[in-house]
């Protein structure tokens, strides 16, 4: 079974055994040479499944970042503080585009708001866009009429990574660099694999210097019917984002 807790922990194994683990604030500051892995985790979803796989990173050694969305749902002070207390980083999955519906003045208003509840909880540097597959709006354009800089956040894996020179995974879509990213995409080195086993292998042979891996907690589970469900509601949601993909390239060709 893939996409279990279990599998992950195995994964992070073959992480902390050969490959150094940094944060997205580490990168952006420390500009590490030699091999690394980053492990980003986009917190859309059950952030319960976050923290079991914090304490998972931080009894093997490892060290990664957390985006969370605000929501309700998502956005529990409590536990975004037991994940920042173990040591890994936590960053803002903002989605101002898509609540604001594309005005871009109403978009920084809700952006300035939601970061300072944030850092009421903790210290926040960097943020990462939420991609909803429903939205016409990329999140991450905002930066082309703003400058993040002044809000004192140091980057944006989408914007601030060098994927020239970083191998990029991704579990999107319940599987790893799939054709169902709408959203989820950035250019460089982008290497289709079928299984988490495949990444793991991958790893303890060494095959990439330097990676980023992205982790949506929502998507691994230890238990049954909860991994089933998230089978099958993935698949349906699979199906959905071709034919969105399919009405947005003919609607493109329209235009």
């Amino acid at each position: 079974m893939d996409f279990t807790i279990e599998k992950y922990k195995e994964l992070c194994d073959a992480v902390i055994n050969n490959y150094k683990s940094i944060t997205i604030k580490s990168y952006l500051t420390k500009k590490p040479k030699g091999n690394f892995v980053l492990i980003r985790h986009d917190v859309d979803r059950k952030p319960k499944n976050a923290v079991k796989m914090a304490e998972i990173e931080h009894e093997i050694g490892i060290r990664s970042t957390y985006y969370f969305r605000m929501n309700n749902d998502v956005f529990v002070p409590k536990l975004i503080k037991k994940i920042a207390n173990l040591g890994h980083e936590i960053g803002y999955h903002y989605e101002v585009l898509d609540k604001a519906k594309g005005d871009f003045k109403k978009a920084i208003e809700i952006f300035k708001n939601e970061l300072q509840e944030f850092r009421e909880v903790c210290d926040i540097k960097t943020i990462c866009m939420h991609g909803n597959p429903l939205t016409p709006w990329k999140n991450c354009d905002i930066w082309k009429k703003y400058d993040f800089n002044q809000f004192e956040i140091i980057g944006e894996p989408y914007i601030s990574l060098d994927y020239d020179s970083i191998y990029y995974f991704t579990d999107t879509g319940r599987k790893w660099n799939s054709n169902f990213n709408l959203k989820d995409s950035v250019g460089g080195k982008f290497i289709k694999i079928r299984s988490t086993d495949d990444l793991i292998n991958s790893i303890k042979n060494k095959k990439f210097e330097r990676v980023c891996i992205l982790i949506h907690p929502n998507r691994w589970s230890d238990n049954f019917a909860e991994w089933m469900y998230e089978l099958i509601w993935q698949n349906i949601k699979n199906i959905g984002k071709i034919a969105i993909k399919k009405y947005r390239g003919v609607r493109a060709l329209e235009l």
